[in-house]
């Protein structure tokens, strides 16, 4: 049955899911795979699968059309209206997905930990509790990152300000954070990897490590999921693109030295400017990539999307899970 609608939703999901026939009959196999991703270095595996075109190689004559979004609740909404076929997300936006009743597959782990919370350096912030009354920005509402949050602040005895509390949850891009800090928009913000390390090389502080945000840093950053549909009519695509996700996922931690530089060169073409090594180094240091599904923590994490208020039950997540024909 599907989970009544919870009270911090994107209703616009479950309707251009019915809209665009995403819920319909079979079609014909495809001859494009559409790839949504982000431009982090939590979604390392899919710059390294662009940059090396694995990723296209593994598709033979199937042309890839990859997509880049600036967060997960975006990327969700293209993928509810059937614009994506594959994708790189988060568990949030995943999990809140499967709760609405969209046909989704997740179909490997991609990354974990990755994620760290930094102040402002002259915001006086030194701890959790420390972020009473203050703005705290995360890539865009009901994303990954902004779960998390809602949980730190439990945990820290505080609530967001539409709940009743004094924090102020603001949606910024994690591209946008630094001129938001500049210009005093926001005093702190709970951001993937490599924006906290960039902005920790900005004199920022990290206040909540990437161990600190969720069970010691055991926890699912990234997901590689995709449309049920596209799963049962394309067999041979999923298990072609599966195959270069794991190969990416390898490079990243047999060839960490190579692997920074093509996902610098992918950072570069995508923001328009390459990453500072050191930088990059200390996001990498923050990030783990494994293509295993860790369903504990995904159906804890599931928990925590209840908690937050975006959704009313949990699902059976062991159902959306890929199982190889």
């Amino acid at each position: 049955m599907r989970a009544p609608f919870p009270r911090r939703l994107h209703p616009g999901l479950t309707a251009l899911a019915l809209t665009a026939g995403l819920l319909g009959p079979a079609a014909h196999a495809q001859t494009t795979v559409r790839l949504g991703y982000f431009p982090n270095l939590t979604h390392a595996p899919a710059l390294i699968g662009l940059e090396r075109s694995t990723f296209q190689k593994a598709l033979g004559s199937a042309k890839l059309d990859a997509r880049s979004f600036v967060s997960g609740t975006t990327l969700m909404e293209a993928f509810a209206a059937g614009q994506i076929d594959i994708a790189y997300v988060g568990p949030g936006p995943a999990i809140s997905a499967a709760t609405r009743g969209l046909p989704i597959t997740f179909l490997a782990g991609a990354s974990e930990a990755g994620a760290v919370l930094v102040a402002r350096k002259d915001s006086g912030i030194k701890t959790e509790r420390d972020l009473a009354g203050k703005i705290v920005a995360v890539p865009s509402l009901g994303n990954t990152q902004d779960i998390s949050l809602r949980h730190l602040l439990k945990t820290a005895g505080l609530k967001p300000r539409a709940d009743g509390g004094t924090v102020t949850i603001a949606s910024i891009p994690p591209a946008d954070i630094v001129t938001a800090f500049a210009g005093k928009r926001a005093d702190a913000a709970l951001v993937p990897e490599p924006w906290g390390a960039a902005l920790e090389a900005q004199g920022h502080k990290v206040i909540g490590s990437e161990k600190t945000i969720w069970r010691d840093g055991k926890y699912p950053t990234t997901l590689l999921v995709a449309s049920t549909r596209f799963v049962q009519q394309n067999p041979k695509l999923i298990t072609a693109f599966l195959a270069a996700h794991n190969d990416a996922v390898t490079y990243l931690n047999r060839s960490p030295a190579a692997a920074q530089t093509l996902i610098n060169r992918q950072l570069d073409k995508l923001t328009g400017a390459p990453l500072n090594l050191r930088v990059l180094q200390r996001a990498l240091n923050r990030t783990a990539f494994t293509t295993t599904l860790n369903l504990a923590a995904l159906n804890e994490y599931a928990d925590l999307n209840v908690e937050a208020g975006y959704a009313r039950s949990v699902p059976n997540l062991a159902s959306f899970i890929y199982r190889a024909p």
